[in-house]
């Protein structure tokens, strides 16, 4: 897809009044309810489908296409951030009325880094064809780790390790021992420093950059076009603070969910190596966008009925086991009750 400056140039300019104005109505402090969380969720979904469909009504079917493929991609393996958000948030202790400004801030860094992961990408894609087995490779063996970690480490509990960068600003900085509100830094015995609020900003922006080591290879697996890698990111990241809301509670219950995403990425590392194959002159059968999307779709929809039905099982289990440990304690009560 051919894409201006002054396309690229409106498109960030809308991005960033969007992001402007959900900062303005998130501004106060509060307690995010559910519903609220699910309204602005189904906003963003409907602004990124909108997105689309203009692509499909004023580009091209095919960039339309790889937009919502990538989009739903990217939505998908950004549920799994989630997880560490929260860790992220307990390890911290972050008051519950101050999460939303955390998240709007730390999605914000996040997509400033993920930005130039993604010029960096395609400079390097557009320089060498062979990277694509480098990044198929890499999904191949992201996607079985994930089926690796599933199966032996599913059920431990898990701790936020704060990464290099962040032990490095706390120490040139000092942070204080309380939260102060909103405030970012403050003086203390006439020195300025962080307040832990900065630092969980910095932590959920910081930490989103790891994960992008496998979105952004396994988006340029589905398009090799900078606009729609950028956009498709864009709006994932934008709804995730509405979505940690809605469904942060329900996260546990997505048992299968890494199942599900080691099967994305594996198929799209596939992809990406009959792709790089196909580019080398080898002649190979090349996935096209509606099978990815099919794949895409099937394997999260799959992903969430098992899910939903081994939490069932799980539940009914669980019943069962305590009716039988009622009805064993009921015994014995009445068994005492005939020797006396």
């Amino acid at each position: 897809m051919d894409v201006s400056w002054t396309l690229w140039a409106l498109t960030i300019l809308g991005l960033s009044a969007l992001i402007a104005v959900d900062f303005f109505i998130g501004r106060k402090p509060h307690d995010v309810s559910t519903k609220e969380a699910g309204v602005w969720t189904v906003v963003w979904i409907a602004l990124a489908a909108l997105f689309g469909l203009g692509l499909l009504v004023f580009g091209e079917s095919r960039a339309s296409g790889e937009f919502f493929a990538g989009f739903i991609t990217e939505k998908s393996l950004s549920v799994d951030n989630l997880f560490v958000f929260i860790l992220i948030m307990a390890k911290f202790s972050v008051p519950s009325q101050l999460q939303q400004r955390v998240l709007l801030v730390g999605v914000l860094i996040a997509l400033v880094l993920r930005a130039v992961f993604i010029a960096a990408g395609a400079a390097i894609i557009s320089s060498f064809a062979w990277v694509f087995y480098i990044f198929g490779a890499f999904l191949i063996y992201t996607a079985w780790k994930l089926v690796q970690e599933a199966r032996s480490g599913g059920e431990e509990e898990e701790e936020f390790e704060e990464n290099r960068l962040l032990k490095t600003v706390e120490r040139r900085f000092g942070v204080s021992d309380k939260y102060h509100g909103t405030k970012l830094f403050i003086r203390n015995n006439g020195k300025r420093v962080l307040t832990p609020l900065m630092v969980v900003m910095l932590a959920i922006g910081t930490t989103d950059v790891l994960f992008a080591l496998d979105s952004i290879p396994a988006i340029f697996g589905l398009t090799q076009d900078p606009y729609i890698v950028f956009t498709a990111n864009a709006f994932a990241l934008m709804g995730l603070r509405q979505l940690y809301f809605l469904i942060g509670g329900l996260l546990k219950k997505l048992v299968h969910l890494s199942y599900g995403l080691s099967v994305i990425l594996g198929f799209i590392g596939v992809k990406l190596v009959l792709h790089a194959l196909h580019e080398s002159g080898v002649h190979v059968p090349e996935i096209s966008i509606p099978v990815s999307l099919s794949v895409i779709c099937g394997v999260l929809v799959i992903t969430t009925v098992t899910s939903l039905i081994a939490n069932k099982r799980s539940a009914a289990a669980e019943e069962e086991a305590g009716r039988a440990r009622d009805e064993e304690k009921a015994g014995r009560g009445s068994g005492n009750g005939s020797r006396s």
